[in-house]
């Protein structure tokens, strides 16, 4: 698309046929133009139809023309931004390209005849669902409003719960030609300056044509390490959550399109955080926690763990012998493993594309089929189908839906190498594991951290719910410029 700057011709009927061409009016039934004549000058609006507010340019036509024809003068401009257009969001460019583009983005643009520069009347408007609770942030108690795919309305919902004149809202467009907005949110008397100014470097630094995915476009050029699974990057749909955040000293990226609001940087705890263990009381959060963290580690070591025992059970003491095989079945366990992975993931994306009426079909189905007749026909072992369960309990109840798929990945590896090498295989491949994630960082921020490096006090609010009053510092690793709460 074309960058370059046109100013504004001498002859109004010049920048009017500019702006025609430009916006290709003729082959596109929703850009509206209109012709007007008010106070003896010629006028001409554009806008597309649905971004506006039919009642408040109603309006505004409406004191147009009661202005009689000398009522312009003089200063036109002057007059009409100041006087006779009764809205809120007003603004002039002199360059009828930049005019063209914010058209594109929905407000409205008035050329009048004798008048320098091009008006711009924000008065868009976006279709938009309410504010629902999201469904992978469920809680019992708190607040049901959450994120929606305009920016604008997640902006304010951010501000909502976080009235401090500190809070930046900084605008930027990306994209050569989807031109899509987003707002770098932050506390400037918390957040750190430099990573501020990293972060808006590196989105200024994106060059494509548009951002068809929004937030999962942005992360990939942002995050580096395409090819690394693990989340760098957290999202939330939650406002309360995204002000948690803020007040630590993060920096949230918000997309307009996306109901994800991006929050960096973050470790790898983060991930397993969630909001309902706030929304209870301190020794309760603590446990659900502890059952947390629990699943999440089952979820990536159970099934390389009893694959091992299974097939090596003199590993075994006497009193856990029950965990091997009871009967050897006609497919190998690997096989199992390999095809009930493969069938919960087919299950997992039906249960997506499925409508909703039909959502119990697929639970009989997968209930039947997978479940009780595969261990009849002898495809699958009682054992398998069980602790494939706790692996898939543990992966849904992971808070981060990134998270849990680069997991189920690192059990499939630690599967594959366990039944290559046995016991050394395992031992090795989970030490190759950890020392992969100990060398990533999240904008320069250790990914173990606060384990590596070590943080007693930071180390204890991960592992244990601590009481609010009792949390008086923020991380330290965010380097925040007011580290007391």
């Amino acid at each position: 698309m074309e960058n370059d700057k046109q100013p504004l011709f001498s002859n109004y009927e010049q920048n009017n046929t500019y702006i025609q061409e430009r916006l290709q009016v003729d082959k596109n039934f929703d850009i509206v133009h209109l012709d007007l004549e008010y106070a003896g000058r010629k006028m001409s609006m554009f806008f597309i139809d649905g971004f506006v507010k039919d009642d408040i340019l109603h309006l505004i036509m409406k004191f147009l023309a009661k202005l009689e024809p000398d009522s312009l003068e003089p200063d036109a401009l002057t007059k009409l931004l100041k006087r006779y257009l009764p809205y809120v969001e007003l603004d002039e460019v002199d360059d009828l390209n930049q005019a063209a583009d914010t058209i594109l983005g929905g407000p409205t643009a008035l050329l009048v005849e004798g008048v320098n520069k091009v008006i711009i009347i924000d008065a868009r408007t976006y279709p938009v669902r309410s504010p629902g609770e999201p469904d992978l942030e469920r809680v019992v108690r708190g607040s049901r409003d959450g994120y929606v795919e305009t920016i604008v309305f997640n902006t304010a919902l951010t501000r909502r719960r976080v009235r401090d004149r500190s809070l930046r809202m900084e605008y930027m467009q990306i994209g050569r030609r989807s031109q899509t907005d987003i707002c770098i949110c932050y506390l400037e008397d918390i957040a750190d300056q430099k990573r501020v100014v990293d972060i808006k470097n590196k989105l200024k630094e994106i060059d494509t044509d548009g951002l068809p995915m929004a937030e999962k476009t942005v992360e990939e050029y942002i995050s580096g390490r395409h090819w690394n699974p693990f989340p760098t990057v957290r999202y939330t749909e939650r406002p309360d959550t995204a002000a948690t955040h803020l007040y630590e000293g993060h920096v949230l990226i918000i997309i307009d399109g996306s109901p994800s609001v991006i929050i960096t940087p973050t470790t790898y705890w983060h991930h397993l955080q969630h909001a309902e263990e706030y929304r209870q009381k301190p020794v309760v959060g603590a446990y659900l926690r502890f059952v947390r963290f629990i699943a999440v580690w089952a979820s990536i070591f159970i099934l390389p763990l009893y694959f091992l025992f299974s097939t090596q059970p003199e590993l075994l003491p006497v009193e856990l012998g029950f965990i091997g095989l009871s009967e050897v079945g006609a497919v190998p366990i690997l096989i199992q493993f390999i095809i009930a992975e493969i069938g919960i993931d087919m299950l997992r994306m039906a249960a997506i594309h499925t409508p909703s009426s039909l959502a119990t079909a697929i639970g009989l189905v997968a209930a039947i089929l997978i479940g009780q007749v595969a261990i009849e026909v002898g495809l699958f072992s009682y054992e398998v189908i069980l602790y494939l369960a706790i692996a898939a309990i543990g992966t849904y109840a992971t808070p981060s839906y990134e998270m849990s798929l680069a997991n189920r990945l690192v059990r499939i590896y630690l599967l594959l190498v366990t039944a290559a090498f046995g016991v050394n295989g395992y031992m090795v491949g989970t030490l190759l594991w950890i020392l992969y994630t100990v060398r990533m960082k999240s904008f320069e921020i250790p990914y173990y951290w606060p384990v590596l490096p070590f943080s007693f006090r930071a180390f204890r609010d991960v592992f244990i719910r601590t009481p609010i009053p009792l949390k008086r510092k923020r991380p330290t690793i965010l380097h925040p410029q007011d580290p007391d709460r």
